[in-house]
């Protein structure tokens, strides 16, 4: 790691003898690494979510990544859709259940599980919309995100 401009604070020893620009290197590296962390562990939520909703035979999902949009409420939307309420409820217990087994994780909050027209699935960093194709028009979420970028997952 290479400073261009090496504040003259940082050159100061500390009482035990450590010099602050070694622990700002170091506070800076672990930063580094928690990011990376961080968006390891995004991928990895995601691509179970999307298992979680393939395992059940979910219908068009769509994946926005909101990270470059400034007033994104997630770095990620998991959109998609099942064909009656008891579907809807299916996909989203079989996400619940991939993501808990795998990765120990819980949503912070779930939201519409008794009717199933569209439950909604916190995991803080990715919320997951599974909805019921009708209320997936009328909400229209990748319209009102289009400046998201967009990845599509076939069916299988």
């Amino acid at each position: 790691m290479h400073l261009i401009f090496k504040p003259p604070i940082l050159n100061k020893s500390l009482p035990d003898g450590r010099n602050k620009l070694t622990i700002f290197i170091l506070i800076t590296a672990t930063a580094m690494k928690r990011v990376k962390s961080r968006q390891t562990d995004s991928e990895q939520l995601n691509q179970l979510i999307v298992e979680g909703i393939r395992d059940k035979k979910g219908k068009n999902i769509v994946q926005l990544d909101l990270r470059k949009l400034g007033d994104a409420p997630a770095d990620f939307f998991i959109i998609c859709e099942g064909d009656s309420n008891t579907h809807v409820k299916a996909i989203s217990d079989s996400i619940y259940k991939k993501v808990k087994d795998e990765m120990n994780t819980m949503p912070s909050h779930t939201e519409g599980s008794s009717n199933a027209k569209w439950v909604l699935m916190d995991y803080f960093n990715t919320v997951v919309h599974v909805f019921y194709p009708e209320t997936r028009q009328f909400y229209e979420l990748e319209n009102l995100w289009s400046d998201a970028e967009t990845t599509e997952f076939a069916e299988v």
